[in-house]
């Protein structure tokens, strides 16, 4: 639902890399579809006056080139572009306060820009205060477009807040769910009530979305690393926070195995 009163941002970390611009091009949907601005910051490291010349030479060359790449796509949405002096967790985390989403950019388990993210997005998915989205490029900067939103399904009140981005964003993208039941227990089979009664209302409210049952009885990361499923995005909640990389995927997937997927961590 668009709120154009709302003061929050989509927060995009751009560091000069092809994934972070990827990343902002994911996210000005999301900034478009609630009707708020598109904030790209560049972190630089604290330094003594006079002795950060050229990390801010760089930053600017960086936003203004995501920027640009952004006005390229036509999409209609404000953007914002700052430099902040602090470490990218730091201000990724700070930002992450008053934002709807924040975005990183990844081409694989290897998180790209060592330099300036490090293990940023690692940070990031366990500790910011809003839903963090980390986005996967290929290897030659695409992003894939694709698939499903697979999104973990469990009967659990902070589960709520993961169906409503689910469903949100595959709405927002054209896409299929599927929902991955992760109860714990049983012996393999897809607890098709417990999926029925949880998703009934969901789906009773976003009829055009077509929903696909699978069981993940052993988990979201588990099960996204052997599906055969063809997934975009996954949609999980903060206790599988810890499990991003293995969803996100390697950097050069072994043929016929896991290609990884964008991963968005929902804060219950």
């Amino acid at each position: 639902m668009n709120n154009p009163q709302s003061s929050q941002r989509i927060v995009v970390g751009i560091d000069g890399s092809d994934a972070a611009i990827n990343a902002a091009k994911w996210a000005a949907a999301e900034a478009v579809s609630r009707n708020i601005p598109l904030r790209l910051i560049h972190a630089v490291p604290r330094r003594n006056a006079g002795d950060d010349g050229l990390d801010i030479e760089y930053a600017q060359s960086s936003l203004r080139a995501a920027d640009a790449a952004l006005q390229e796509m036509g999409t209609p949405v404000k953007v914002e572009c700052d430099i902040v002096r602090a470490s990218s967790e730091e201000a990724l985390i700070d930002e992450s306060r008053d934002a709807a989403m924040v975005c990183v950019g990844s081409v694989g388990t290897g998180w790209v820009a060592r330099k300036v993210l490090g293990s940023t997005a690692h940070t990031l998915v366990k500790k910011a205060h809003c839903p963090v989205a980390v986005i996967r490029s290929s290897r030659d900067g695409a992003e894939p477009q694709d698939g499903y939103v697979a999104v973990a399904v469990e009967e659990s009140e902070a589960n709520d807040a993961v169906l409503e981005h689910g469903f949100r964003e595959a709405r927002l993208r054209d896409a299929p769910i599927l929902a991955m039941g992760v109860w714990r227990w049983g012996l393999g089979e897809i607890p098709y009530h417990q999926l029925d009664q949880r998703l009934g209302p969901w789906v009773s409210e976003h009829r055009q979305v077509h929903v696909q049952p699978a069981a993940a009885r052993r988990g979201a990361a588990e099960f996204l690393t052997r599906t055969k499923e063809p997934v975009q995005l996954a949609v999980v909640g903060s206790e599988d926070a810890d499990k991003v990389a293995r969803m996100v995927g390697p950097i050069t997937p072994h043929p016929g195995g896991h290609t990884g997927c964008s991963v968005l961590v929902v804060r219950g």
